[in-house]
């Protein structure tokens, strides 16, 4: 769609300060709430890029060089900005990503505990040191930042995310470029404005703003030597196999198909709340949401659906500014579109719609880009709707006849991000908690998000590589480590050459 000529043009972020684009190439910035276009964001070309990523290491020697305790200063007034100003970054995101008031503070304070964890990088950093492993000789090890790295953030988490897979590189002396998704620019241009009120030195923070010609030249570029991602499955797996095709370290997460199991004995009211928020907040749009509920007792599986179903009717949609709304609309048109078709789809193949969300009132006052909550069964694991992620409020339901059919499932799909179960069974929960393959698991939790000091990634195709979201592997994600081994012979010491490879029982290290 043309950009409107008023909307405002935003920047990239290099060297510490805004930088206007000049590849001449924009992408218009919506909100979602009202269908509007609200700026106008610059698409950087693969010059830019490189002198982004130039200047990004040119900065670098010196922040390695700096003492971790001066670093950490610096986390600490970043965390002390996000507080203070959380109401301005609140009010960001949630007109660029449509998100309601309470879902973009939850946004914040996950993020924070990145921070958090980030803070305590001087405990991750302490290597190891062995006295005398042979021939008066010492061993130790030492971690080195890597150099510069890069992250590429999504559009449903504009803060959290970026702090989650860039505030450990940071606090263990990297340089960062981000790549923020180009729907929501605002947020990752707020924060820069906090890092460099943190005192945190030029280029060590960058921010470029780009499509895929930016995200090539990020995984192509020889002075990258990390690659962190959010987003889709087959996005993931692209940035994984370019990024390592061309040596660099890469941690990426994909989607997830997020469903949760509910047995016999679970208590359907509290099971049915709990489904509620995680499968429609957000309006559906996490990587973590619940996709859909696999019902072990076809008794059972009825009576969760009616209660769900005079639950989902009362839910509330609309713009972020009304307190009362539950959630708000999905990031855009296109997205709206391609849920549709997942609804329709499902319809088609023989699934029944239990709640139909695809033509709520509000759409007849307003251009955002809104979809009811919507709830389908008899659901059948061959249907489209069920093997692939939906990113919107089109939920699912199956009925199966055991738990282990129900786990048999899951273990089946290819994505394996999170999983819960609803019980009062202890037994069965251990049985769940160790048979299913997949990387993060709740029971009787409805969102299993680790804290942010526990590491968080998916198993099969929810995650590529080795690296974590959260947790202290980020420590060790972002840097090398060195091991040294050293001797101080005394000046009058006789030695001679030796042949044999080198052990304990040697008096010297050849």
């Amino acid at each position: 769609m043309p950009i409107q000529q008023k909307t405002k043009a935003l920047s990239h972020f290099i060297n510490g300060t805004k930088m206007e684009g000049t590849s001449g190439c924009f992408s218009a910035v919506y909100n979602p709430s009202t269908g509007e276009i609200i700026a106008q964001v610059p698409l950087a070309s693969k010059e830019e890029v490189r002198l982004a990523i130039q200047l990004a290491k040119t900065a670098f020697p010196a922040w390695k060089k700096t003492s971790i305790g001066k670093r950490i200063e610096v986390l600490h007034r970043f965390r002390q900005l996000l507080v203070a100003r959380q109401d301005e970054l609140i009010q960001v995101i949630c007109e660029e990503s449509g998100k309601t008031f309470e879902d973009a503070k939850g946004e914040i304070i996950r993020g924070i505990e990145s921070v958090d964890m980030a803070i305590g990088a001087p405990q991750l950093l302490k290597g190891e040191y062995s006295v005398n492993v042979g021939g008066d000789i010492n061993a130790f090890s030492a971690k080195a930042p890597l150099g510069v790295v890069a992250t590429i953030a999504p559009f449903n988490f504009p803060v959290m995310v970026p702090l989650a897979i860039s505030s450990m590189a940071i606090a263990v002396g990297n340089a960062v470029i981000l790549k923020p998704s180009e729907r929501v620019p605002h947020s990752a241009l707020l924060l820069s404005e906090f890092w460099k009120e943190a005192g945190l030195p030029d280029g060590i923070w960058t921010v470029i703003n780009g499509d895929k010609e930016a995200v090539n030249e990020l995984l192509e570029n020889k002075e990258i030597q990390a690659i962190s991602f959010v987003g889709s499955t087959p996005v993931a797996e692209y940035i994984y196999h370019t990024g390592t095709k061309h040596n660099k370290r890469v941690a990426a997460f994909g989607g997830g198909k997020n469903f949760m199991i509910v047995m016999p004995d679970a208590n359907l009211e509290q099971t049915a709340n709990a489904f509620l928020g995680a499968a429609y907040g957000a309006a559906s749009q996490r990587c973590m949401a619940i996709s859909g509920a696999i019902v072990v007792g076809k008794d059972t599986e009825e009576r969760l659906t009616k209660v769900l179903k005079e639950k989902i009717v009362n839910l509330k949609i609309g713009c972020y500014k009304d307190p009362t709304i539950d959630f708000g609309p999905v990031i855009s048109q296109q997205a709206k579109d391609l849920i549709i078709q997942y609804i329709d789809g499902a319809v088609a193949e023989g699934a029944n719609l239990v709640i139909d969300g695809r033509n709520p009132s509000i759409c007849e006052t307003s251009k955002g880009f809104y979809l009811g909550p919507t709830l389908i069964n008899h659901v059948t694991p061959d249907m489209q709707i069920f093997k692939e992620e939906v990113f919107g409020p089109a939920r699912i339901i199956l009925g199966v006849e055991t738990l282990q059919e129900a786990i048999d499932l899951i273990n089946n799909h290819e994505l394996g991000n999170g999983v819960t179960m609803f019980t009062r069974s202890g037994r069965a929960a251990r049985k769940f908690q160790e048979e299913i393959e997949v990387g993060m698991v709740g029971i009787n939790v409805p969102i299993p998000i680790p804290v942010g000091y526990h590491n968080f990634g998916g198993w099969k195709r929810s995650k590529f590589g080795e690296g974590h979201m959260f947790g202290p592997d980020q420590a060790r994600f972002f840097t090398k480590a060195k091991t040294i081994s050293e001797r101080w012979p005394d000046e009058a010491e006789n030695t001679t050459s030796s042949f044999a490879f080198p052990s304990n029982s040697d008096t010297t290290l050849h």
